[in-house]
Order: C-alpha cells, then sequence, then structure tokens
C-alpha cells in the first residue's frame, strides 16, 4: 500500500502476542510444525501431478496452480512470523512489510478465483460428463489458470498501488503485514473511507461474487448427483465435491471475515487468530483434504515410493 508518509518508517514493530511468552513459545512450535507439513503436502502435489500420467487431468492441473499458491503464501509470511515469536523486540522492515502486503493480496484473491475455476470443472465434470474432455481441453484449462492469475493481480494489486493513505504509527498490532492492519494505522487527520471502499470492492469481486458462484454451481451438481443411478458413482462424485466445498468453506469464510467487515468491529486478538487460520492452517489443509479422500493421489503417492525404494 503506497502512503505518502510511509517513507518516514525504516521498519515496522509487530506486537504479535507480546506479554505472553510462553503462548509464542508453543506457537513456534506449533507453526514450525504446520509450515512444514504445508510444505511438504504441497510439493508433493506438485511432484505426483507432474510424474504420474493418470494425475494428468484438468482437475490436478488446477490443483498443482493452489499447491504452488500454497507454498508461495506461506513462504511470504511464515519465516518471519516464526523469528518473531522467539524474539523480544519483533520488527519488520519497510520493504518486507510492502511485500508481505502486496503478496498477501494477489495471492489471497488468486487463491478465491483458482477455487472458483476448480468449481467450474467440476460443474462440468458431472453435469456435462459427455462434453467434459472437449470442453475442458489443455487449451481451456490453460487459459483459465492464466485468467485467474491475471484477474486476481488486476483485481487486487493493480488498485492497491493507487491507494494513498498517511501513517502515524510504526506498531502493528498484528503477525504480519496486510491491508485491513495498515488501514488502522491511518492519521486521524486522513479520512480513509476511500481506501476501505476500494478494498471492499475489491473483496466483492474477489472473494463475495466467487463465493455465490461456487454455491450456485454446487446446487446444480447435487441434483445431477442425486440423478446418477450408480451407488459407486454417487459416492465418488460427493466424495470429489466434498473436499472442494470443504476448502471453498473454510477459506472464504475466514477471508469475508478478515476483509469484508466494518472497520469498527476490527479485533486484534480475533484478527491474529483469523489471520493464521488462512496464512497457515489452510494451506496446510489443502492437500491434506484433496490427497486423503482420493484415491488416485494415495496410488500414486505409494507408487512413487516404490519406486524410491526399489534398488
Amino acid at each position: 500500500m503506497e502512503s505518502r508518509n510511509l517513507t518516514i518508517f525504516t521498519e515496522f514493530i509487530l506486537l504479535g502476542f507480546l506479554g505472553h511468552p510462553q503462548l509464542e513459545i508453543f506457537l513456534f512450535v506449533l507453526v514450525s510444525v504446520m509450515y512444514t507439513v504445508t510444505l511438504f503436502g504441497n510439493i508433493s502435489i506438485l511432484t505426483l501431478t507432474c510424474l504420474d500420467s493418470r494425475l494428468h487431468t484438468p482437475m490436478y492441473f488446477f490443483l498443482s496452480n493452489l499447491a504452488f499458491l500454497n507454498i508461495c503464501y506461506t513462504s511470504a509470511v511464515v519465516p518471519k512470523m516464526l523469528a518473531n515469536f522467539l524474539v523480544a523486540r519483533k520488527t519488520i522492515s519497510y520493504q518486507l512489510c510492502a511485500a508481505q502486503v502486496y503478496i498477501t493480496l494477489f495471492l489471497g484473491a488468486a487463491e478465491c478465483l483458482l477455487l472458483l475455476v476448480m468449481a467450474f470443472d467440476r460443474y462440468v465434470a458431472i453435469c456435462n460428463p459427455l462434453h467434459y474432455t472437449m470442453a475442458m481441453n489443455k487449451g481451456t484449462c490453460l487459459a483459465l489458470a492464466i485468467g485467474a492469475w491475471l484477474g486476481s493481480f488486476l483485481m487486487s494489486v493493480v488498485p492497491s498501488l493507487t491507494m494513498k493513505q498517511s501513517l502515524c504509527n510504526s506498531v502493528i498490532d498484528h503477525l504480519f503485514c496486510e491491508v485491513p492492519v495498515l488501514l488502522q494505522l491511518a492519521c486521524p487527520s486522513d479520512d480513509t473511507s476511500l481506501n476501505e471502499t476500494m478494498m471492499v470492492a475489491g473483496s466483492t469481486f474477489t472473494l463475495l461474487m466467487p463465493f455465490v458462484l461456487i454455491l450456485l454451481s454446487y446446487v446444480r451438481i447435487i441434483f445431477a448427483i442425486l440423478q446418477i443411478s450408480s451407488t459407486d458413482g454417487k459416492r465418488k462424485a460427493f466424495s470429489t465435491c466434498s473436499a472442494h466445498i470443504t476448502v471453498v468453506t473454510i477459506y472464504y469464510g475466514s477471508g469475508m471475515f478478515m476483509y469484508m467487515r466494518p472497520k469498527a468491529s476490527y479485533s486484534a486478538e480475533k484478527d491474529k487468530l483469523i489471520s493464521l487460520f488462512y496464512s497457515v492452517i489452510n494451506p496446510m489443509l489443502n492437500p491434506i483434504i484433496y490427497s486423503l479422500r482420493n484415491n488416485d493421489v494415495k496410488e500414486a503417492l505409494l507408487k512413487l515410493l516404490r519406486r524410491t525404494k526399489a534398488p
């Protein structure tokens, strides 16, 4: 987020859970484990989709995009968060703070659009199975993925570059830098209504509208699944869709809570917990939810493990 007076600060102080050293030690251990699981899980998804030909399908192509996004998002936030858990004076440079603002904004919006694309893929697969191969060809999948990445950049980062705000405080009562938190550092004399309106408008296009479209698509998908005569077909369809809808509910719920509520309802402690959820927990859960409920992924993993053990 650009600011007229932001350059007077060479660094910011991140309060974190100041005054609770035992909690921060606990969080350091917990977040370290979760970050390790996140990297392992998402790198595994990327590796398996590249090496196993059975996973060269539209669903796993979009899932690999999501896995790459999760790695980038957590790596932009978690390492500095872990370092600050271990020190008394928790600081972050201006450059890294600005980078976290734009990276989290861009990747957060990209995940919203990717989840919408994945819902569209499931909609075509279940509601129009005879036309699925033709509709979701390589060119279409590539165009949808590029559209999600480019659209998120144009709808999040580009508008935020035009936001102007004077900051009169270098103390951030949060775990990392993101737009809603920096809005709270505005000078009392400044009118932040335009910035807040732009944030809500951006959230509407990247959070609310995709969420509504996903819900509508799943209403149609559920009706289509109920018409499947095969019990095994119904089970497989519900299993695939339930994994995606679980991820959607977790991510969009926490995102809308953070970015679409009025400024007066901000609560530092609640915001820290919510931010932990979508910056640490959600990227860890994505590969677990998709892989543990999917036989193709489990079989590909077992095949890779057998190959590595073979002499």
